[in-house]
């Protein structure tokens, strides 16, 4: 089992009211939890691209300079891993 500790958090009555009415009293924690979870995952992404940004220098990279140049970039990275997948098990 999860290893767990009881910490006092303040809701506001309605928002605690609604959390009853559509998840159930005795379901409270486990949503909570999984929304924080959730919440939680999104903000350490946002954190890391935020981090990242400004590390991708364009001019190193002239095959993207469009988003048409991407897509054609990505499309030929895949044909190419088709191309080995179908040699090795054909």
């Amino acid at each position: 089992m999860e290893k767990t500790k009881l910490t006092p958090i303040r809701f506001p009555t309605d928002l605690l009211t609604d959390l009853d009415k559509y998840v159930g009293e005795g379901y409270r924690s486990k949503f909570i939890i999984d929304a924080t979870r959730k919440e939680l995952q999104r903000a350490k992404q946002r954190k890391a691209i935020q981090n990242a940004s400004g590390i991708f220098d364009q001019k190193d990279y002239p095959e993207f300079k469009t988003s048409e140049d991407i897509s054609n970039w990505v499309r030929k990275l895949r044909e190419e891993s088709e191309a080995r997948r179908r040699d090795l098990f054909e």
